[in-house]
């Protein structure tokens, strides 16, 4: 009984997903610098976009670091249970 192995992020799927993330920082950071508005809302708004950005890498980080441990476990489970089927002996004898 093997754990799956955890699937390989591509170079093409990384690519696509940082530059999703530019393009979208880029487009929002864009919008509140034209928006027709003062400086203290466009600041308030630009805090505000910082903030959800450095919040969504560090609820990433978060989720990975769970998802880590959580793998970390079950191989240590699994092998302790590879050992204690490999140390089985069902013909011997107790003493």
């Amino acid at each position: 009984m093997d754990i799956p192995a955890a699937p390989k992020v591509t170079a093409a799927f990384y690519i696509q997903a940082a530059a999703s993330f530019v393009v979208a920082l880029l487009g929002l950071a864009a919008g509140i610098f034209y928006l027709p508005v003062g400086g203290w809302i466009r600041a308030f708004l630009g805090l505000g976009l910082a903030y959800v950005v450095t919040s969504a890498f560090t609820l990433a980080k978060t989720i990975r670091d769970a998802q880590e441990v959580g793998t970390v476990v079950r191989r240590v489970d699994q092998a302790r249970i590879d050992k204690f089927i490999n140390e089985h002996d069902p013909f011997k004898t107790p003493s």
